[in-house]
């Protein structure tokens, strides 16, 4: 059984902060927990100020230098705070899509437990040795 993937209009929607319908669910959840969940988020971003970017460099007036660097400028801030909140964001989209608060923290810890116990054995048995 695939998990149905929302059609390029919905993902617009989904990327602009849109919730979707049951069905798309399974494919939130896919999308905010994978492996790849934080490139996900990149590309939505980018999407996100794509417009505005582009409305700076045709509509303001000015040197086309200005309006690059300062479109490059805001461009920046933006990726900032949407890095910044890139773990609420995805959780906020779990919980519109009808996922219980704390899914996405679960699900990537979950798929990274093996390597964070073999780690922790790891640093336990280099300090004991030091002792």
């Amino acid at each position: 059984m695939t998990t149905p993937r929302p059609g390029p209009l919905w993902w617009l929607w989904y990327a602009y902060g849109g919730g979707l319908p049951a069905r798309f669910a399974p494919w939130v959840r896919h999308d905010t927990t994978c492996r790849t969940w934080w490139v996900r988020h990149l590309v939505r971003l980018l999407v996100q100020l794509a417009p505005f970017v582009a409305a700076i460099i045709v509509f303001v007036p000015g040197p086309v230098w200005l309006r690059v660097m300062s479109a490059v400028g805001g461009a920046i801030m933006g990726l900032i705070f949407g890095v910044a909140y890139l773990h609420e964001t995805a959780e906020h989209r779990l919980v519109k899509a009808g996922y219980p608060v704390g899914t996405g923290v679960e699900a990537r810890a979950e798929r990274t437990r093996e390597k964070d116990e073999a780690a922790a054995a790891r640093y336990a048995a280099r300090w004991r040795s030091a002792s």
